[in-house]
């Protein structure tokens, strides 16, 4: 990834913390602890007006060796 690409993520991500600072600190209670294989994570999404969609996943090894890609990228 060339460095413009990297700043411009940096930059982007420092804004998403400061528009949401709770989502990053529940980010990092989550994280706190690994996530083990056989974890379920829950999204939803509520629009407004709409009703909640909602889904799971229960973590796979190689969606933890994805993770573990991610979050190098946020250092």
């Amino acid at each position: 990834m060339n460095p413009m690409s990297i700043m411009k993520l940096m930059s982007a991500k420092n804004q998403f913390t400061e528009n949401h600072p709770k989502f990053e600190a529940f980010l990092k209670a989550v994280f706190f602890r690994k996530i083990e294989e056989g974890t379920v994570i829950e999204v939803s999404v509520t629009r407004p007006g709409e009703q909640p969609v909602t889904t799971n996943i229960k973590v796979q090894r190689s969606d933890l060796d994805l993770l573990e890609e991610l979050k190098g990228l946020m250092k």
